[in-house]
């Protein structure tokens, strides 16, 4: 018994293992940062590393909350294909989006934006695509200075970056437009105040978009939020009563999808709650929009996860606890003309807006300065933002107009522009993007010269949207020609590219642009487009528009149209590699 105990005592034990701790991913890091810290509220962490300067920053704050603030770090000018996993190398610079509800601007506001382009931001301020003014250039030192010139104005960047309700937008002439059912404003305005910077709203699954509008135009794109609301009429009893129809779902990105709209009519006092019951409903959500950012959008509550415009008006409910009217019919605008670029008479007698084109939505100081001093002298001090990167000069007397549009026209900026012009929008691009692929703000300017000098008498309105990547800042997919950057080989280099997109529309023709195959260097993009405009021009029936005219083609039969022979289908993702993550 001794000897058997003494040979089990002298027997070898192999130490288990160490668990291998796995990795944590994008997802569960953002997650697990957005639990530990409330940036809304750690501003003072921001004014510390100005005191200590550009190293003294975080990772945690470069990577994550700095966006709660609507600030970026700022790209070297290579893009994505210049770092890896999809996203290029930050310099020491950052670049801020300021939140603008609805678009409206007074001059005093327009003045100190100015001001912050000249002293912080190398003289450039970019009109977004969801009414913002974007910066870039700003030093760390500078930020608190920015924030809190901002501030003494009323404006401030949170919210516009981050996993939380982004700016919200509207109709740019709400209030003024001829023929709107209601100025949607004020609701805009106070579901911004609220949902901006409240704690119960500071950890979305991904960003999420809000617009209201009363314009029968639809200029706020209500397709392609996650919440749109438009304003809808109905008569009870013989009463007229104005509300709003709602849309749940819109996005764009890799995976386009028109906003799914539920049978509801929201009167107007109910408006704010079910914009906030919505965006409850996309908070509380777990499971697989919290585990992928890439499918973390609510519009992924119906392609993957088996919601229904029924089951979802039905959760909006049980949250109001009441139920919402049935909706009435409704009548969706044409696609076309929803810009309110041009002299446009007000609903006020005897005034006007002044729609001016921004071509890729991009000023200077001195220009956001002329504009602020225009819209004091000629019409009551408001400047507007649009979704399509322009400017509106309101409230102008109809015998001013002429003289204001020689003003306008003097600064470099158009009051009736060509329909190159009025119809590019482009995106941040490599320029100052760490996503992008392509350069688009130079190239956009550029392609509207060329296609100006090689199609002059081109008469219909046209949606040239040019975006660096899949992620579609620059919103391809609804586009008539919609460019999407690429990389490709060409003449022994590698150079800037840009895929095809034809026949995108919105409205009562809403659908996404037919990636057709085709892919050209950008140097080579002008002349595929004249030969297809021209082709156009010369083929068409009487009245056809350009989406009318895509749709009689195949894909095969455009891509002939741009290239001038038959081609065979270009892969659209490649070589550029694998698409980054979205903003």
């Amino acid at each position: 018994m001794v000897d058997e105990v003494q040979s089990n005592a002298t027997q070898t034990v192999t130490p288990a293992k160490p668990a291998v701790e796995k990795k944590e991913t994008k997802a569960q890091k953002m997650e697990r940062l957005k639990v530990e810290k409330n940036p809304w509220e750690h501003w003072d962490e921001v004014v510390a590393f100005a005191k200590e300067g550009r190293e003294s920053v975080v990772p945690d704050w470069a990577g994550a909350y700095f966006k709660w603030w609507g600030i970026y770090t700022q790209g070297d000018g290579i893009g994505a294909v210049g770092g890896v996993g999809g996203e290029g190398k930050a310099t020491e610079y950052f670049m801020m989006r300021v939140g603008i509800p609805n678009g409206i601007l007074t001059s005093e506001q327009t003045r100190v934006l100015a001001d912050l382009a000249r002293d912080h931001g190398r003289d450039l301020a970019d009109i977004t695509t969801r009414q913002n003014i974007q910066y870039h250039w700003l030093t760390i030192e500078s930020l608190p200075l920015v924030v809190d010139a901002l501030s003494k104005v009323g404006l401030s960047p949170k919210g516009a970056c981050g996993d939380v309700v982004r700016n919200v937008t509207g109709c740019p002439l709400t209030g003024l437009h001829k023929h709107e059912l209601l100025d949607a404003a004020p609701l805009a305005k106070k579901v911004a105040a609220f949902l901006t910077g409240h704690p119960d709203f500071v950890n979305l699954p991904r960003k999420f978009k809000i617009t209201v509008s009363g314009c029968p135009e639809w200029c706020n794109y209500p397709e392609i939020n996650d919440i749109g609301l438009t304003a809808i009429e109905r008569t009870v009893n013989g009463q007229r009563e104005v509300g709003y129809s709602v849309r749940v779902g819109g996005g764009l990105s890799k995976e386009p999808h028109l906003a799914i709209r539920l049978n509801a009519f929201v009167k107007q006092d109910q408006a704010e709650d079910v914009c906030y019951k919505i965006t409850e409903i996309f908070r509380d959500q777990q499971g697989s929009l919290r585990e992928s950012r890439t499918t973390a959008r609510l519009k992924y509550m119906f392609m993957k996860d088996g919601w229904t415009a029924e089951t979802f008006l039905a959760e909006i409910e049980r949250k109001l606890g009441y139920k919402l009217d049935p909706a009435p019919a409704e009548i969706q605008p044409d696609d076309i003309y929803r810009d309110h670029t041009g002299v446009l008479p007000q609903k006020q007698a005897g005034l006007s807006s002044v729609g001016i084109t921004v071509l890729r939505g991009r000023m200077d100081a001195a220009q956001l300065h002329a504009l602020a001093d225009l819209a004091d002298e000629y019409g009551n001090g408001d400047v507007r933002l649009t979704i399509q990167q322009n400017a509106i000069i309101t409230n102008v007397p109809n015998e001013k107009v002429q003289a204001l549009v020689e003003k306008i026209n003097a600064l470099g900026l158009h009051v009736e522009a060509t329909n190159f012009w009025r119809g590019t929008v482009a995106c941040t691009g490599t320029e100052f993007c760490k996503l992008a692929i392509a350069e688009t703000k130079g190239f956009s300017r550029w392609l509207v010269d060329e296609m100006e000098e090689r199609v002059p008498n081109f008469d219909q309105q046209l949606r040239i949207n040019v975006t660096g990547c899949p992620n579609n800042c620059g919103q391809a997919w609804i586009a008539d020609i919609g460019l999407e950057g690429k990389k490709v080989k060409h003449e022994g280099q590698m150079v800037d590219a840009f895929y095809f997109c034809l026949g995108g529309a919105l409205g009562e023709h809403a659908g996404f642009a037919r990636a057709i195959g085709y892919r050209a260097p950008a140097t080579e993009v002008p002349v595929a487009m004249e030969r297809l405009l021209k082709t156009y021009l010369k083929d068409r029936t009487e009245n056809e528009n350009l989406r009318q005219y895509f749709a009689r083609f195949s894909d095969e039969e455009l891509r002939g149209q741009l290239a001038g022979a038959v081609v065979a289908a270009a892969e659209r993702d490649k070589p550029s590699g694998r698409p980054p993550a979205e903003m």
